[in-house]
């Protein structure tokens, strides 16, 4: 998650209990059988469906520490109960798993994340967690907009029941191992990619231009799992899941030196490794790209590809630059907006990242964000990952006249144009 302003974690010593409030503790969840909030939480949450504005939920993940203290939840929620009396709202649930569930309105995002730190820092200074938690992060904490994720929360919980009952059993996948990824390279290289090859639109909502700036390609890492690799998770390894993009974006190149018909009369952006633009495989594709897409491919690199490898993202925009590609920096944030050059590393467009957490940035941090942008004459900015019409309005006040995400789409499905979508929304 996207953090301004924040400061480093607090001290893990904040909250101590005595060996004596511990031992209690122990006895207590021998002695007596535990009550758990379970029905109490799903009973609020059908009951304040319509009245979720504003309301945040964070997630502490104690069902994956490897050895867990039966004291944990209460040490949890000691710790967090130092919110409450900032917050207009405030309301901690215990999760028969041992996770622990809050519930709050009117706290700043960086308060939160400070106490949720030091929670973190007091646990995995004993042990370490034996996994990623549901939404895929390596971390014992989450801090979402529970509008958002109302309806996973709700089946969290309800999955959780019906494990416990019996009825459901809910496995997690175990990460590929480098011998099933040799298998998933071997059978990549025989099969037709096409079915799991998608486009969506980024949509321009300034004045006196097209519609649509450009498509982005990309494949459904979900779909192809499921369908070549179904028992293992692709993206659990970092370094083998970047290894696997690599070899994808191989796979990606000969899928489109079949042919790209399908997109004839549009300007495609294209996903790639920085390592990939300077291999052969793409030397072939470069040959056999059509006359009409010459100057209208854009190459999508990731900011951390970019950090980790900026000898070789220089040779790259050169190599772009004589062979008429633009190039997009994609996966930034306000943070990173405010402290790259991106004229000066030849950057043509810049992807942001939305995040609800941009409605909370400090007034002087929001002035300064979008002086930046204005800055810059010849990059032009994207706010990607756009699930809301307030996300669109958000772009349009900042000065980002490219928007791309389900809003979008949404938008286009209905044959609304997406500048009409923002102007009735802004009047609304």
């Amino acid at each position: 998650m996207s953090r301004f302003g924040g400061r480093p974690p607090m001290g893990r010593d904040r909250v101590r209990l005595s060996t004596t409030e511990k031992q209690a503790a122990v006895a207590a969840a021998k002695d007596q059988k535990p009550e758990f909030d379970n029905d109490k939480l799903l009973n609020l949450l059908r009951s304040a469906k319509n009245e979720l504005q504003g309301m945040r939920l964070i997630h502490m993940h104690l069902s994956l520490l490897k050895d867990r203290d039966p004291t944990g939840q209460m040490m949890v929620r000691s710790i967090i109960q130092e919110l409450a009396s900032k917050a207009s709202y405030l309301q901690s649930f215990n999760i028969s798993n041992g996770d622990v569930i809050v519930l709050y309105k009117g706290l700043k995002l960086t308060g939160v994340t400070d106490v949720c730190q030091t929670v973190e820092q007091v646990f995995l200074s004993k042990t370490t967690l034996t996994g990623p938690n549901p939404y895929k992060e390596y971390s014992l904490y989450s801090i979402m907009e529970l509008a958002l994720n109302f309806i996973n929360v709700i089946r969290f919980i309800e999955e959780l029941q019906a494990t416990e009952t019996g009825h459901h059993v809910t496995e997690t996948k175990p990460p590929i191992t480098l011998e099933e990824l040799g298998k998933l390279e071997r059978s990549m290289q025989m099969f037709d990619l096409s079915p799991f090859l998608f486009n969506q639109g980024i949509a321009n909502i300034g004045g006196g231009e097209a519609d649509m700036e450009y498509y982005e390609l990309y494949i459904s890492i979900k779909l192809l799992q499921e369908r070549l690799c179904p028992d293992y998770d692709i993206t659990a390894n970092k370094w083998l899941f970047n290894y696997f993009t690599a070899n994808l974006d191989q796979s990606v190149l000969r899928a489109l030196n079949h042919g790209l018909s399908f997109m004839r009369g549009r300007r495609i952006g294209i996903n790639i490794n920085l390592s990939t633009v300077i291999s052969t495989g793409f030397v072939k594709f470069d040959e056999r790209l059509p006359i009409d897409f010459r100057g209208q491919v854009v190459l999508e690199v990731s900011k951390g590809d970019l950090i980790e490898n900026l000898p070789l993202f220089n040779e790259v925009v050169e190599f772009a630059q004589d062979r008429r590609y633009q190039i997009a920096v994609d996966g930034l944030n306000p943070f990173w907006v405010t402290n790259f050059d991106l004229e000066y590393l030849n950057a043509d467009y810049a992807k942001i990242f939305w995040s609800n957490d941009m409605l909370e940035m400090e007034p002087s941090f929001e002035k300064y964000f979008r002086e930046r942008i204005s800055e810059q004459d010849r990059c032009k900015f994207i706010l990607a990952r756009c699930d809301s019409v307030s996300s669109l309005v958000y772009a349009h006040k900042m000065g980002i006249n490219l928007v791309q995400g389900r809003a979008v789409d949404n938008i286009l499905r209905k044959g609304v144009s997406v500048r009409e979508a923002i102007a009735h929304a802004k009047v609304d």
